[in-house]
């Protein structure tokens, strides 16, 4: 039984409201019920609290508004919901530890200490599973492969070979690590397959959504740095880089040779072009082409993408484009009628 002021005292929050009121859950404003949290993190969503059935709503420290409910008032609402969350939430399966009988283990793998290999798992020669590090079922590691300490792959999972995962890797279903990258020279008419032979390399506490792709390098490493976010539906080409705590909405695209630096944030559906450097703490807008290098602490959106102040200037003269059409069609009319009472004259 978690009440509100053992959840007040892990997220240092500042408690107005009935300190012993059971939490059970945590919901949206909009789906909260008695027995439910829930959070403010959003301005545009602040009417909502009043309306709430939750028992008690997480909200920043200079909150204003009212509400018929408990309030936790915190520094940083995203970070303190999540951290509830995880005291209240039930909590996602754990496989024992053991080796399923319908796993295959080629000879000369390493298995750390309490590992756990799911149904139908398949690992190659030489690779390499760390300590406590779970494997769902049909997951695939291949040749030279490794996977650091207490990861999690789930079901699918497809790392094909050399590929090196660090520690605490967490992995979603169908994610592809490794597949060939997309190499082609062209010769009479004919596309020739260009050898893939590098490899990927990824860091410490990266976490890799459901049905991403990472390209193996033509030569060298693909790499992806400490602590890096993928969303799902991801495609990060071969001998890219992305440095460390970047974070990568659903259905980015990044072609080959391209650097990412540190902490960059990519809306959904960003497209960065090939030989393309990115600065650190860039960020992308959801929909952006990057055609160009972009320099560190920038803010890009647009096709092209340039800066957001000039790209939503763009646009606002874009949305006049049939007024100001009207606008000169008239003034060509009152041209040549005035070139017309000119030769009259």
């Amino acid at each position: 039984m978690t009440t509100l002021q053992d959840i007040a005292d892990a997220i240092e929050g500042t408690l107005d409201g009935d300190a012993s009121l059971v939490i059970e859950g945590v919901e949206s404003l909009d789906q909260a019920v008695a027995g439910h949290l829930s959070f403010l993190s959003n301005p545009k969503y602040a009417s909502a609290v009043a309306d709430s059935k939750a028992s008690a709503v997480i909200v920043g420290m200079d909150w204003e508004g009212t509400a018929p409910c408990a309030l936790l008032r915190v520094k940083n609402p995203d970070l303190a919901f999540a951290q509830a969350a995880a005291m209240v939430s039930p909590s996602a399966p754990v496989q024992d530890p053991g080796i399923h009988e319908t796993a295959v283990i080629a000879p000369g793998v390493d298995l750390g200490e309490g590992v756990a290999i799911g149904p139908n798992c398949v690992i190659e020669s030489g690779a390499i599973v760390g300590a406590r590090t779970q494997l769902r079922a049909n997951v695939y590691i291949g040749h030279a492969s490794s996977v650091g300490e207490d990861g999690l792959l789930h079901a699918g999972v497809c790392l094909r070979e050399r590929v090196q995962i660090g520690d605490r890797a967490i992995l979603h279903c169908g994610a592809v690590v490794g597949s060939d990258g997309f190499g082609y020279v062209q010769t009479e008419g004919r596309w020739t397959k260009i050898p893939q032979v590098g490899a990927v390399e990824i860091g410490d506490d990266v976490e890799i959504g459901a049905n991403v792709t990472i390209d193996r390098a033509r030569f060298g490493k693909t790499i992806i740095e400490d602590g890096v976010k993928i969303d799902n539906l991801v495609q990060v080409a071969h001998n890219v880089r992305i440095g460390a705590h970047t974070a990568l909405a659903a259905q980015v695209g990044i072609a080959g040779s391209t650097t990412v630096g540190s902490h960059v944030q990519m809306g959904g559906q960003a497209g960065v072009a090939g030989h393309v450097s990115i600065g650190d703490r860039t960020g992308i807008a959801g929909g952006a082409g990057v055609t160009k290098d972009i320099p560190s602490d920038t803010f890009v959106s647009g096709f092209p993408a340039i800066p957001h102040a000039k790209a939503t200037k763009l646009q606002a003269h874009v949305s006049r484009l049939p007024v100001l059409k009207k606008t000169i069609a008239t003034l060509e009319a009152r041209i040549r009628e005035l070139e017309e009472k000119s030769k009259d004259a």
